[in-house]
């Protein structure tokens, strides 16, 4: 699949590619994304390389992962997005906001229009959204873009060797007002 683009109101998210490498590398030095995303740590300059020139062309190429920069209109690189496929129309949304530009809304802005993208682009009937236990930054993303937060799961994320948990939540499209590619039957409250 050729990589698409998302206008929002405020950024342009886009595929990354070789040139830009040095913003992501450079990005990627924060310790606080680091800690918080599963990128290696340290993060070496071949790591941006590699996800810039290898894991992105060949995630959008195969359908198995969609990765978006968020661009300011000036060209600056203030976080990136991924859509992973799951299984069977489910992704997982991740993101990180380089340190400069978060607490502006961009982060929350593009998760709401890539959820959308995926809802109408990709069929995905449910989108996930996973964050270790403490990352309140980023389920004040999750919730502010609508998802629900459905509970903890015990060891559920390997960050550098290292089990954790993770909080667990969801959107769906008719959370968005939109139709689903396949029909959900939500249980039924029990009598009482």
């Amino acid at each position: 699949m050729e990589p698409d683009t998302i206008p929002t109101p405020r950024l342009r998210l886009r595929t990354v590619g070789p040139d830009d490498t040095d913003a992501v590398y450079a990005a990627c030095q924060d310790t606080d994304i680091q800690r918080w995303t599963t990128i290696p740590s340290p993060y070496l300059r071949e790591h941006a390389r590699s996800f810039t020139e290898h894991d992105v062309p060949r995630g959008w190429a195969d359908g198995s992962m969609f990765t978006f920069g968020l661009f300011l209109p000036d060209g600056e690189l203030a976080g990136m997005l991924g859509v992973t496929m799951r299984s069977l129309g489910v992704g997982e949304i991740g993101f990180w906001t380089a340190r400069r530009h978060r607490g502006n809304g961009y982060m929350t802005e593009a998760t709401r229009a890539a959820s959308r993208w995926a809802f109408v682009q990709q069929s995905v009937d449910r989108l996930e959204w996973r964050a270790e236990v403490g990352n309140t930054a980023s389920r004040a993303v999750a919730e502010n873009a609508g998802f629900t937060m459905e509970g903890t799961l015990r060891a559920a994320l390997n960050n550098n060797g290292v089990r954790r948990d993770c909080w667990v939540g969801s959107l769906l499209p008719s959370d968005l007002g939109l139709p689903s590619a396949a029909p959900y039957l939500p249980a039924r409250a029990p009598a009482t």
